[in-house]
């Protein structure tokens, strides 16, 4: 995908090229000159679209407005929100020429369709993983995002905690040698009563997987990109352990569905476990669960190599457990003496913590830096929404075929002039 040097907000420049970002310059007055804010518009007021509406104002955004399933809920988050405009649908979105940035937060199988609409009337997009539910759809995505020279971002942003930074950075200095095995998991438990539900059980809404689309990938796109490897492929096996659930009527995290809502049959995945081996022939192995009493978010991995082996606790996040053969240290989180990466994503002194929300910050400060031209390290875009995708398929395949499946990774734009593409959609060498 070709990295726009920006685009002009809200008018169109007279010779087609984008007008460069204004520098934040002091007046005579006293009175700093600041870069035009950016507008945008959040398709989806669930849970994640909450997520998205405080990073989107933290980064210095303007949200001008919000489109729920119908009209009347629009308008009703669009007072929860204090924006200005509940969108009756999609068209007035795409009509509405000040918005600059579009943010899909929709149940899964509209991420496509909206975010393909979004690109073509001339907006860039932050797009909520799985990107699509097909290999087919999430091609045509970025795809579509080239063409329309536009930027699209996927919420990996796992990849934001300082310390996985600090981690990348050593392992790019060499620190650890040639890995010997890469290990972990990723276990919730908000579905672990038959009672709880929500659209993402329905296939129609998010796809033929579930639990490893929802959170395995967030851990194959951290455990890839902090350890620069590629899984080549691999062998999974999923179970069911919720026979059926009442039908998705409620938001995700919050019941799902009133006591007496009839129930369905569950196709989808509860858990699952996944053997692989990286293109250099690395053993890698995690579990994924959806049902794991006492679990809220634990993404775990360990990676061992020659000469180190570190561990990240996606709950513990303010830390890195390091082993050599002769000591153990537990490193912290210190912008004054952790790699200049890692310091950048520190927005609090060491000692005071920092997570998840100032995560999903820090990538959306990114995402807007690279809509004004600029080429942040370490910013999961379209061409990374395009690899899950080949993963999913290849879990799918595997599980229905029982066997070891190759991970097809041709992608459809290779563009090696393209520095966004090169260094943020490539894993370090």
């Amino acid at each position: 995908m070709t990295a726009p040097a920006g685009h002009p907000l809200h008018a169109p420049s007279t010779d087609g090229t984008p007008a460069p970002p204004t520098p934040v310059t002091a007046t005579a007055t006293g009175r700093a000159r600041r870069t035009p804010r950016l507008r945008v518009a959040v398709l989806g007021a669930g849970m994640i679209g909450d997520v998205h509406l405080r990073s989107a104002r933290a980064s210095g955004a303007e949200v001008v407005g919000v489109l729920s399933s119908t009209a009347e809920r629009g308008l009703a988050a669009a007072e929860r929100w204090q924006v200005d405009v509940g969108y009756p649908d999609l068209d007035a979105v795409l009509s509405d020429d000040t918005i600059d940035v579009v943010h899909v937060c929709t149940p899964n199988h509209l991420h496509v369709s909206q975010a393909v609409a979004a690109l073509r009337a001339g907006k860039h997009v932050v797009c909520e993983k799985p990107v699509a539910t097909t290999v087919a759809d999430a091609r045509l995505l970025a795809e579509t995002a080239e063409s329309a020279g536009r930027i699209v971002t996927v919420p990996f942003v796992y990849r934001y905690h300082p310390v996985v930074r600090e981690l990348r950075a050593r392992i790019a200095a060499g620190e650890f040698g040639a890995w010997q095995l890469l290990h972990g998991s990723y276990l919730q438990d908000w579905l672990l009563s038959p009672e709880s539900t929500s659209w993402r059980v329905d296939p129609a809404a998010g796809g033929a997987s579930r639990a490893f689309a929802d959170i395995g990938s967030h851990w194959f796109d951290l455990v890839e990109w902090v350890a620069g490897v590629r899984v080549a492929e691999l062998l999974a096996e999923t179970t069911t352990t919720v026979a059926d659930r009442p039908r998705p009527g409620g938001r995700t995290f919050r019941g799902g569905a009133p006591s007496d809502a009839a129930r369905v049959t569950v196709t989808t995945e509860d858990a699952l476990a996944v053997v692989g081996r990286t293109t250099e022939g690395v053993l890698v192995s995690v579990t994924v669960s959806q049902v794991s009493a006492g679990r809220k978010n634990r993404l775990w991995f360990e990676l061992d190599g020659a000469h180190a082996s570190a561990v990240f606790d996606q709950e513990l996040p303010e830390s890195l457990w390091l082993g050599r053969q002769d000591r153990t240290e537990t490193l912290v989180r210190d912008p004054s003496v952790n790699s200049p990466d890692a310091a950048r994503l520190s927005v609090v002194p060491a000692g005071h913590p920092q997570g998840y929300p100032e995560c999903f910050e820090n990538f959306v400060k990114d995402t807007y830096a690279a809509v004004r031209g600029d080429h942040p390290e370490g910013l999961p875009t379209v061409l990374d929404g395009l690899r899950s995708a080949h993963l999913v398929d290849a879990v799918m395949t595997s599980t229905a075929r029982r066997a070891w499946t190759p991970v097809d990774d041709a992608a459809p734009t290779e563009h090696p002039t393209d520095d966004l593409t090169e260094e943020h959609g490539e894993h370090l060498r």
